[in-house]
Order: C-alpha cells, then sequence, then structure tokens
C-alpha cells in the first residue's frame, strides 16, 4: 500500500503492485528513478531496474512465498524456477551464485532455517510437527540441516530461547 501510494503521489499509474514487484505504464528517465530511489529508500525499499536485480530479487520472493505458504511442490525445484523466471536453470543458478555468492539451493535450505527457527520459537509445534509443515522428509533429517546452518541442534536453539525468557516476577 506504501509503495502504491508513494508512486501515485510521484504522479505515476501503477498497473500492478506485488510483493517484491511493481509495474507502471509510464517510462521514468534517470532524475524520476532517481528521486523515486531516495523515496523507496527512505521506506526501506530498494528500487531496482537492471533485469539481473529483479530475476534475482524474484527468485528470493518465490523461494520466502513457498516456505511462508507452505506449499509442496509437485513438481522439481529447479523446474519450478526455470518456469517462473521463463529462463533455463542453469542461467538462472550462475546467474544467482554469481550476483548472491550461494546457490540457490543454499538460500533455500537458508530460508527454510529461518522458518525452523520462527516456529520453534513460536513454541508452538513440536519438531516432528515442524518438519511435517516445511516437507521435510523426517525430524532427522531437518535437525540436520538445522545444526549445519546454525551450529546448534533444535533443542539447543530453543533451550537458549527459554534462557532468554524471564517471567514476569523477574522484570
Amino acid at each position: 500500500m506504501v509503495v502504491k501510494s508513494e508512486l501515485e503521489k510521484f504522479g505515476l499509474h501503477p498497473t500492478t503492485v506485488e510483493l517484491g514487484e511493481v509495474d507502471i505504464s509510464e517510462e521514468l528517465n534517470k532524475q524520476q528513478k532517481k528521486e523515486l530511489n531516495g523515496i523507496f529508500q527512505s521506506f526501506g525499499f530498494e528500487l531496482m531496474d537492471d533485469k539481473k536485480s529483479r530475476i534475482i530479487e524474484k527468485i528470493k520472493t518465490t523461494i520466502v512465498e513457498l516456505i511462508y505458504s507452505e506449499q509442496q511442490l509437485h513438481v522439481n525445484f529447479s523446474d519450478y524456477i526455470s518456469k517462473l523466471i521463463a529462463h533455463d536453470y542453469s542461467h538462472i543458478s550462475k546467474l544467482f551464485t554469481e550476483v548472491e555468492g550461494i546457490t540457490i539451493e543454499k538460500y533455500f535450505i537458508t530460508q527454510k532455517i529461518e522458518r525452523v527457527k520462527e516456529l520453534l520459537v513460536y513454541d508452538e509445534l513440536s519438531l516432528s510437527e515442524i518438519a511435517d509443515k516445511l516437507y521435510y522428509t523426517d525430524v532427522s533429517h531437518l535437525s540436520k540441516q538445522f545444526k549445519k546452518i546454525t551450529g546448534l541442534t533444535p533443542s539447543h536453539f530453543k533451550q537458549l530461547k527459554d534462557k532468554k525468557r524471564k517471567s514476569i516476577e523477574e522484570l
């Protein structure tokens, strides 16, 4: 809503405004792009105009949406991304690694582990339920990935979180 509002204040007419992507009917000159970038940066957003950046951002957005929607893919992840981005996966993968310094797969796993950490902090689901929710083959697989990424076991991570919490009497 903020993005749409700011674009309209700027005198532009957005045709679509979605997570990470905006289409406008007007062509912008360099000065207008610079001004818009300044406006968006004040809200913590970044204006991306080059094709590489848009592809990378689309990949990242897609991964985060997949993880948070808890939607199970019925096709291979690489096929899904290729079709969505409309490029060969090897090209997309090489571009992503070149720009981000990690592979798409590593980024996907890292984001999944961030979601696991979030769910552990909420403390509403068991580790087994979290594994099911995020389509891990089993708890062991989730635990191994978690330890590889964080250096901690899920139960140790949960204990650390619990130690930081103070009871109301301690406040």
